[in-house]
Protein backbone atom coordinates (compact mmCIF):
# COMPACT_ATOMS: atom_id res chain seq x y z
CA UNK A 1 0.00 0.00 0.00
CA UNK A 2 2.22 2.54 1.09
CA UNK A 3 6.63 2.40 0.23
CA UNK A 4 8.86 4.69 1.71
CA UNK A 5 12.36 4.34 -0.24
CA UNK A 6 15.44 6.55 0.52
CA UNK A 7 13.56 9.40 2.02
CA UNK A 8 15.91 12.47 2.95
CA UNK A 9 14.38 15.57 4.07
CA UNK A 10 16.01 18.41 5.98
CA UNK A 11 14.73 22.36 6.76
CA UNK A 12 17.01 24.66 4.98
CA UNK A 13 20.11 23.13 5.44
CA UNK A 14 19.55 21.08 8.56
CA UNK A 15 18.75 17.25 7.18
CA UNK A 16 16.68 15.47 9.64
CA UNK A 17 16.41 12.48 7.49
CA UNK A 18 18.75 9.97 6.04
CA UNK A 19 17.58 7.83 3.61
CA UNK A 20 14.82 6.24 5.27
CA UNK A 21 13.38 2.96 3.80
CA UNK A 22 9.73 1.33 4.83
CA UNK A 23 6.58 -0.50 3.48
CA UNK A 24 3.27 -0.66 4.74
CA UNK A 25 0.87 -3.45 3.28
CA UNK A 26 -2.96 -3.17 2.58
CA UNK A 27 -4.49 -3.60 5.96
CA UNK A 28 -1.30 -3.30 7.93
CA UNK A 29 -0.76 -1.37 11.17
CA UNK A 30 2.98 0.50 11.22
CA UNK A 31 4.04 2.10 13.77
CA UNK A 32 6.64 4.48 13.68
CA UNK A 33 8.50 5.21 17.27
CA UNK A 34 11.55 6.88 18.46
CA UNK A 35 12.15 9.64 21.34
CA UNK A 36 11.63 13.13 20.81
CA UNK A 37 14.01 15.16 18.19
CA UNK A 38 14.70 11.85 15.97
CA UNK A 39 12.46 12.78 12.99
CA UNK A 40 9.05 11.14 13.37
CA UNK A 41 6.58 14.24 12.47
CA UNK A 42 9.07 14.99 9.89
CA UNK A 43 8.85 11.66 8.57
CA UNK A 44 5.10 12.19 8.15
CA UNK A 45 5.10 15.33 6.49
CA UNK A 46 7.69 14.18 4.10
CA UNK A 47 5.26 11.38 3.24
CA UNK A 48 2.52 13.63 3.15
CA UNK A 49 4.42 16.14 0.62
CA UNK A 50 3.66 18.67 3.83
CA UNK A 51 7.27 19.03 3.52
CA UNK A 52 8.92 18.06 0.29
CA UNK A 53 11.52 15.22 1.05
CA UNK A 54 15.32 16.26 -0.90
CA UNK A 55 15.97 12.63 -1.98
CA UNK A 56 14.17 9.17 -2.35
CA UNK A 57 10.52 8.34 -3.37
CA UNK A 58 7.34 7.96 -1.49
CA UNK A 59 4.55 4.97 -3.67
CA UNK A 60 1.13 4.54 -2.97
CA UNK A 61 -0.37 1.22 -3.81
CA UNK A 62 2.17 1.33 -7.11
CA UNK A 63 1.83 5.54 -7.65
CA UNK A 64 5.07 7.22 -6.96
CA UNK A 65 3.40 10.69 -5.26
CA UNK A 66 6.74 11.96 -4.44
CA UNK A 67 6.42 15.08 -6.11
CA UNK A 68 2.39 15.50 -5.87
CA UNK A 69 0.68 18.03 -3.51
CA UNK A 70 -0.65 17.14 -0.21
CA UNK A 71 -4.05 17.83 -1.50
CA UNK A 72 -3.97 15.67 -4.26
CA UNK A 73 -2.58 12.62 -2.15
CA UNK A 74 -5.70 13.18 -0.18
CA UNK A 75 -7.37 12.66 -2.96
CA UNK A 76 -5.45 9.34 -4.02
CA UNK A 77 -6.14 8.18 -0.48
CA UNK A 78 -4.10 9.50 1.97
CA UNK A 79 -5.67 10.50 5.09
CA UNK A 80 -3.27 12.64 7.57
CA UNK A 81 -4.34 13.68 10.91
CA UNK A 82 -0.96 15.73 11.96
CA UNK A 83 0.04 16.60 16.06
CA UNK A 84 -1.60 18.99 17.90
CA UNK A 85 -5.49 18.33 17.45
CA UNK A 86 -6.42 20.55 14.31
CA UNK A 87 -9.19 21.33 13.35
CA UNK A 88 -11.38 24.69 12.45
CA UNK A 89 -12.55 26.22 16.13
CA UNK A 90 -15.01 29.04 14.90
CA UNK A 91 -16.88 26.23 13.22
CA UNK A 92 -19.07 23.79 14.97
CA UNK A 93 -18.12 19.83 14.90
CA UNK A 94 -20.51 19.54 12.12
CA UNK A 95 -19.49 22.06 9.82
CA UNK A 96 -16.34 20.78 10.34
CA UNK A 97 -16.96 17.58 8.93
CA UNK A 98 -19.05 19.26 6.11
CA UNK A 99 -16.60 21.42 4.79
CA UNK A 100 -13.81 18.30 5.14
CA UNK A 101 -17.01 16.27 2.89
CA UNK A 102 -17.23 19.07 0.19
CA UNK A 103 -13.72 18.73 -0.47
CA UNK A 104 -13.41 15.30 -1.02
CA UNK A 105 -13.99 14.31 -4.68
CA UNK A 106 -16.80 11.30 -3.27
CA UNK A 107 -19.03 13.82 -1.45
CA UNK A 108 -21.04 10.91 -0.47
CA UNK A 109 -22.91 12.20 3.15
CA UNK A 110 -22.62 8.96 3.81
CA UNK A 111 -18.99 9.45 4.74
CA UNK A 112 -20.29 11.82 7.56
CA UNK A 113 -22.29 8.75 9.14
CA UNK A 114 -19.19 6.68 9.05
CA UNK A 115 -17.01 8.72 10.76
CA UNK A 116 -19.47 9.55 13.67
CA UNK A 117 -20.00 6.14 14.15
CA UNK A 118 -15.94 5.74 14.57
CA UNK A 119 -15.82 8.82 17.29
CA UNK A 120 -19.92 8.62 18.79
CA UNK A 121 -19.04 10.91 21.37
CA UNK A 122 -19.03 13.42 19.04
CA UNK A 123 -22.84 12.78 17.77
CA UNK A 124 -24.25 15.37 20.67
CA UNK A 125 -21.40 17.90 20.08
CA UNK A 126 -22.30 18.16 16.30
CA UNK A 127 -23.76 22.24 17.29
CA UNK A 128 -20.84 22.88 19.44
CA UNK A 129 -17.34 25.34 18.32
CA UNK A 130 -14.86 22.91 18.01
CA UNK A 131 -12.87 25.64 19.93
CA UNK A 132 -14.87 24.85 23.07
CA UNK A 133 -14.62 21.20 22.73
CA UNK A 134 -11.99 19.62 25.52
CA UNK A 135 -8.47 18.44 23.82
CA UNK A 136 -9.68 15.44 23.51
CA UNK A 137 -12.54 15.57 21.84
CA UNK A 138 -10.68 17.78 19.20
CA UNK A 139 -8.44 14.86 18.37
CA UNK A 140 -11.74 12.62 17.82
CA UNK A 141 -12.71 15.41 15.40
CA UNK A 142 -9.58 16.01 13.60
CA UNK A 143 -9.25 12.33 13.44
CA UNK A 144 -13.00 11.61 12.22
CA UNK A 145 -12.27 14.75 9.78
CA UNK A 146 -9.62 12.63 8.00
CA UNK A 147 -12.57 9.49 7.62
CA UNK A 148 -14.66 11.74 5.60
CA UNK A 149 -12.18 11.42 2.95
CA UNK A 150 -12.55 7.82 3.00
CA UNK A 151 -8.38 6.88 3.25
CA UNK A 152 -7.18 4.10 1.91
CA UNK A 153 -4.48 5.25 4.08
CA UNK A 154 -4.72 6.61 7.50
CA UNK A 155 -1.92 8.56 8.88
CA UNK A 156 -1.81 9.61 12.93
CA UNK A 157 0.91 11.37 14.59
CA UNK A 158 0.83 11.01 18.34
CA UNK A 159 -2.75 10.64 18.18
CA UNK A 160 -3.22 10.27 22.40
CA UNK A 161 -0.79 13.20 23.36
CA UNK A 162 -1.66 14.99 26.00
CA UNK A 163 -5.21 13.33 26.07
CA UNK A 164 -7.31 12.40 28.95
CA UNK A 165 -7.22 8.86 30.21
CA UNK A 166 -10.54 8.19 29.20
CA UNK A 167 -10.68 9.59 25.62
CA UNK A 168 -7.11 8.06 25.07
CA UNK A 169 -9.25 4.46 25.49
CA UNK A 170 -11.85 5.60 22.63
CA UNK A 171 -9.10 6.77 20.42
CA UNK A 172 -7.34 3.40 21.05
CA UNK A 173 -10.37 1.58 20.38
CA UNK A 174 -11.44 3.48 17.53
CA UNK A 175 -7.91 2.70 15.92
CA UNK A 176 -8.22 -0.56 16.68
CA UNK A 177 -11.20 -1.18 14.78
CA UNK A 178 -10.65 0.77 11.92
CA UNK A 179 -7.66 -1.79 11.17
CA UNK A 180 -9.73 -4.46 11.97
CA UNK A 181 -11.80 -2.92 9.20
CA UNK A 182 -8.97 -3.26 6.79
CA UNK A 183 -7.83 0.02 6.91
CA UNK A 184 -3.91 0.63 6.40
CA UNK A 185 -2.62 2.76 9.43
CA UNK A 186 1.04 4.66 9.64
CA UNK A 187 0.92 5.49 13.54
CA UNK A 188 3.63 7.51 15.34
CA UNK A 189 3.54 6.50 18.93
CA UNK A 190 5.55 7.04 21.81
CA UNK A 191 4.19 4.55 24.20
CA UNK A 192 5.62 1.20 24.11
CA UNK A 193 1.98 -0.54 25.56
CA UNK A 194 0.14 0.98 22.86
CA UNK A 195 2.32 -0.01 20.16
CA UNK A 196 2.29 -3.63 21.29
CA UNK A 197 -1.96 -3.69 21.65
CA UNK A 198 -2.03 -2.22 17.97
CA UNK A 199 0.68 -2.69 15.73
CA UNK A 200 1.24 -5.31 13.09
CA UNK A 201 4.77 -3.85 13.03
CA UNK A 202 6.97 -0.98 13.63
CA UNK A 203 10.18 1.20 12.88
CA UNK A 204 12.14 2.97 14.96
CA UNK A 205 14.11 6.44 14.34
CA UNK A 206 16.99 7.16 15.52
CA UNK A 207 18.91 10.69 14.48
CA UNK A 208 16.86 10.21 10.82
CA UNK A 209 17.69 7.28 9.97
CA UNK A 210 15.60 3.70 10.87
CA UNK A 211 17.84 1.77 13.31
CA UNK A 212 15.61 -1.08 14.09
CA UNK A 213 12.28 -2.61 12.31
CA UNK A 214 10.59 -5.62 13.07
CA UNK A 215 6.95 -7.56 14.09
CA UNK A 216 5.22 -6.84 17.70
CA UNK A 217 6.42 -9.14 19.23
CA UNK A 218 10.06 -7.92 18.91
CA UNK A 219 9.03 -4.73 20.62
CA UNK A 220 9.20 -6.94 24.08
CA UNK A 221 12.87 -7.19 23.85
CA UNK A 222 14.40 -5.56 26.68
CA UNK A 223 17.26 -3.68 24.50
CA UNK A 224 14.23 -1.64 22.59
CA UNK A 225 12.57 -0.73 25.63
CA UNK A 226 15.45 0.62 27.27
CA UNK A 227 16.19 2.60 23.96
CA UNK A 228 12.67 4.09 23.66
CA UNK A 229 12.38 5.15 27.68
CA UNK A 230 12.95 8.84 28.00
Amino acid sequence: MLQVEGLEAAYGRARVLFGIDFAVDAGQLMCVMGRNGVGKTTLLNAVMGVLPPTSGKVVLDGKDVTRMKTHERVRLGMGYVPQGHETFPQLTVQENLQVTLEATSHRDKGALDEALDAFPRLVPLLKRKAGFLSGGQQQQLAIARALVTRPRMLILDEPTEGIQPNIVLEIEDAIERLHASGLAILLVEQYLELALRLADRFVILEGGLVTHSGEKEDLRDEGIGRMLAV
